[in-house]
């Protein structure tokens, strides 16, 4: 039923656009710190049985410029247009790869979204430190990440434990010293903005969620969901991102 309903709510949405709106767009997926890009695996063939052209960044985690640059050379191989998507730490990434004339739009999920100058680890100062971060484990290699136990109650605690275990096991653990980086450019100043609070957030507090999209003036959506609703509310998530695909 729940899938019926996101159907029929797609085919009316669609027919407020012209039907050649998203035809050159594709959807360019950055994930986030302890994810891969796999993390969208519930969202792509919601997007592609659209029409929509969808391509998932893999991210090294190991700086923020690494991270851009592997983003733009995404988006350089497109040939139309762009919507960039960033989950989390993937916010910071497409906040700076969002530079190139290709991207149209930006979507934020659950995403940090900071201004030109700020440096990513201090975007939260003035609020609450969520559980999951006072959690992360560190290893001998200067790189993050959650434990398995962590990943259950703070991460994902909206999943089955099927999907804790297999987040954990693709978890992409991220270098410390990234959250140290500063932001050089902030294209959300200049492209249309989407963002999704999850309400439920145990890894970025959903106040300052709600503050980055008010800060950014973005159409946004608010979801009961932990810190991954592309996996636990897919339909809702590939919805915002249609609207942006469409614009």
């Amino acid at each position: 039923m729940k899938s019926a309903l996101f159907a029929a709510s797609l085919i009316a949405g669609a027919a407020l656009v012209p039907a050649h709106a998203a035809e050159d767009t594709t959807v360019v997926l950055v994930h986030g710190a302890f994810a891969d890009g796999s993390a969208w695996n519930k969202v792509i063939p919601l997007l592609q049985k659209q029409g929509v052209k969808v391509v998932s960044v893999q991210n090294p985690l190991t700086s923020l410029a690494d991270d851009v640059a592997f983003a733009q050379r995404v988006i350089d191989t497109q040939t139309g247009k762009v919507v960039l998507v960033g989950h989390s730490w993937g916010g910071a990434v497409i906040t700076q790869a969002g530079s190139s004339d290709k991207v149209k739009a930006l979507v934020y999920v659950a995403a940090f979204a900071p201004s030109e100058g700020e440096v990513i680890g201090e975007v939260g100062k003035d609020f609450p430190l969520p559980p999951g971060i006072a959690s992360l484990k560190p290893d001998a290699n200067g790189f993050i990440y959650l434990s398995p136990e962590s990943m259950a109650v703070n991460f994902a605690q909206d999943l089955k434990p099927a999907e804790h275990r297999l987040m954990s096991a693709t978890q992409g653990p991220i270098k410390a010293s990234a959250f140290g980086d500063k932001v050089t450019y902030a294209a959300w100043k200049n492209k249309p903005s989407y963002y999704i609070v999850a309400d439920k957030d145990r890894m970025i507090d959903p106040g300052l969620q709600k503050a980055f999209a008010a800060k950014l003036g973005a159409t946004t959506t608010t979801l009961a969901a932990s810190h991954v609703p592309m996996a636990s509310q897919p339909e809702a998530v590939a919805k915002v991102i249609l609207a942006a695909a469409k614009r």
